[in-house]
């Protein structure tokens, strides 16, 4: 299954390839000028992507889940937290939840939030997924942080942040109220979380956003499908597929583990299919209201003020002082 997806890709490309190789040899001195340098791209990035396969179906052959251990320049002296946790890097989903384009506003003032966090905190926030909506809100987005305790700081965020104010595009001054969901995940090493190559569906796309003309020319970007629970990871920001399979795969144990941990079971045989969170009005964590500049977090029954120079990332005063 992923294997074999992975060698019909292998197929295709090399398939392409042997037709773009042709349409070289072939042009005559009419066009050659013209189409020389686009046919010596494209033949490329085909060769490239055939190298990032091959590496794949290496990969899968060895192990599938220890295919993040190979090239990502760390030992596993990185995973020294309980439980195999890299407490220095975290990865930070966010979801617009019940709203609309209100919805969707606001997930993006809390994914600004945090990212101005992390540049007072001297961490470093990589996008790893986006999809926009309207206005300029987002329907998703995902993130890997890295940085000095990063993990333990930002691990109480997870859960559905409510906001109450008037909308810009309300005309009648009524208070609306929508939310957001915001999982912060552990980065664990791949002995931690083992996933059968079996039970994952591979398939490759050419991304829509930004990244250059390669990301956008070929099939860079990657979706993992785990069967036996239905998540599915995207990742399409590097430059090249086999990049993208690796951090997808690092995203995809970390919500592994985050299921595991909250079912309390230790093997993901354990797991079934199952949604945390719906981002329903009353399954919050902590309200945002702007009329009344006042912040809510619901579990340490604690509010707080500023709200402005909270959403511009002064977290400090809200994410040190929690115990849970």
């Amino acid at each position: 299954m992923l294997k074999e997806n992975l060698q019909n890709e292998l197929d295709r490309l090399n398939k392409q390839l042997d037709e773009s190789m042709k349409l070289l040899a072939s042009s005559d001195e009419s066009t050659s000028a013209e189409m020389k340098p686009l046919v010596e791209e494209e033949i490329a990035n085909l060769k490239a992507q055939i190298a990032a396969v091959e590496t794949s179906i290496k990969q899968a052959e060895a192990g599938f889940s220890r295919s993040g251990e190979a090239g990502n320049g760390s030992g596993n002296d990185e995973f020294s937290g309980e439980g195999g946790i890299n407490p220095n890097k975290a990865i930070l989903e966010i979801r617009a939840g019940t709203g609309g384009n209100e919805a969707a506003l606001f997930a993006s003032e809390l994914y600004r939030m945090y990212t101005r966090y992390a540049e007072r905190a001297g961490w470093k926030m990589q996008e790893v997924f986006r999809s926009s909506a309207e206005f300029g809100g987002l329907k998703t987005v995902t993130a890997e942080v890295s940085g000095k305790d990063v993990y333990p700081t930002l691990q109480n965020e997870s859960g559905v942040h409510r906001v109450q104010r008037v909308p810009v595009t309300e005309s009648g001054g009524r208070i609306h109220t929508s939310t957001a969901t915001v999982a912060v995940l552990p980065v664990v090493s791949p002995i931690t979380v083992e996933i059968n190559p079996n039970d994952i569906k591979e398939d490759f796309y050419r991304s829509g956003g930004k990244g250059g003309q390669n990301v956008n020319k070929v099939s860079t970007a990657v979706r993992l499908t785990h069967m036996p629970t239905g998540i599915v990871v995207e990742r399409q920001e590097e430059r090249t597929q086999g990049k993208n399979r690796e951090k997808a795969m690092e995203i995809l144990r970390s919500r592994l583990y985050q299921m595991m941990m909250e079912k309390r079971v230790k093997n993901i045989s354990e797991l079934r299919a199952d949604q945390v969170g719906t981002g329903e009005r009353s399954e919050k964590i902590r309200t945002y209201n702007f009329p009344q500049d006042r912040i809510t977090d619901h579990r340490i029954k604690k509010s707080w003020g500023n709200i402005e120079g909270v959403m511009d990332g002064d977290l400090d005063k809200i994410l040190k002082p929690q115990v849970l």
